[in-house]
């Protein structure tokens, strides 16, 4: 499936949720398009075909729908997948970063054994979506930490009135499939 009729087929299986989690939120629900098999086989038969050359050692996901993309992405590439997770969800030993909301701070941690001591490992982020980008920018830090490097963040949907990607930017490449 070309690029152009994977948007189109994405775009269709995405459904809008006004007023959740709150009023004034627009929620972009991607279960229409995971129940899709089609759509969902020719996503990810795209993700790999876009980073089967670069390398990758990881894939780490976001919790909780980048786990979706992130794990069929890993068994795809055959390479290892890595959960970052919100504070207190990791049974190991871990490292938290902090990041801010507009109503807060959340915190989100990795398992200190994650990338398995590779130094400098290769490692591609991914999410369902980047909207403020904390949550992003949280998990390339965490990356970091353990010495690896976020050579991409990747999102299904870029919520481009929030202009996150530039924040992003200061730290890796990004790639998303879809502006809103």
């Amino acid at each position: 499936m070309d690029i152009e009729t994977l948007k189109k087929s994405l775009n269709e299986n995405l459904r809008n949720v006004p007023d959740f989690p709150k009023p004034g939120i627009q929620f972009k629900d991607i279960t229409t398009l995971l129940n899709n098999a089609e759509v969902f086989s020719a996503l990810m038969e795209f993700l790999e075909n876009h980073y089967k050359n670069y390398g990758l050692d990881f894939i780490a996901g976001i919790e909780s729908r980048g786990f979706i993309f992130g794990a069929a992405l890993a068994t795809r590439l055959q390479v290892g997948f890595v959960p970052i997770r919100k504070k207190g969800k990791l049974p190991f030993t871990t490292i938290v970063e902090k990041y801010s909301l507009e109503y807060g701070f959340d915190e989100v941690e990795i398992h200190i054994d994650a990338l398995r001591d590779k130094k400098g490992a290769k490692v591609l982020l991914i999410d369902d979506l980047i909207a403020t980008g904390g949550t992003a920018e949280a998990g390339i830090k965490l990356i970091k930490s353990l010495g690896g490097n976020c050579v991409e963040a990747c999102f299904l949907l870029n919520l481009a009135e929030f202009n996150s990607v530039k924040k992003i930017e200061k730290y890796c490449k990004v790639f998303s499939i879809l502006d809103i």
